[in-house]
């Protein structure tokens, strides 16, 4: 019973930071394009997202269980653009940045650390 209550409040608060963000994004747009949004509208956007963010995130558990892994991994995020070609290139892209990203701060730090822990090597 506890763990339910605890859930719902945890939905409700991630729904409530939502709908701060979605109504700040709204307000920024809003004032550059000189219109104005309703509550009512920055209220059902807020919705929609929340609820295809949802839709997203059990889809993803489901590719990641369909694999035998715990674990949502790169690939099941691609799998879900799969339909979306420029979505799908915009993702590999970011994936393979971050991945050289990466592999540049492995390289620095290994070469740090065996300067550092380098055996009769450094102050003297």
């Amino acid at each position: 019973m506890a763990t339910d209550e605890n859930d719902d409040n945890y939905r409700d608060r991630l729904k409530s930071a939502l709908w701060y963000s979605v109504g700040k994004a709204v307000d920024n747009e809003s004032m550059r394009l000189r219109v104005n949004a309703t509550p009512q509208f920055i209220a059902a956007l807020a919705e929609l997202v929340f609820t295809q963010v949802d839709n997203v995130a059990k889809d993803l558990e489901s590719f990641a269980h369909h694999a035998n892994r715990s674990t949502i991994s790169t690939a099941d995020v691609l799998l879900l653009a799969r339909r979306n070609e420029d979505l799908g290139t915009v993702l590999e892209n970011f994936i393979n940045d971050d991945k050289a990203e990466r592999e540049r701060e492995s390289v620095v730090t290994k070469g740090k650390g065996k300067v550092a822990a380098g055996k009769g090597r450094g102050k003297k």
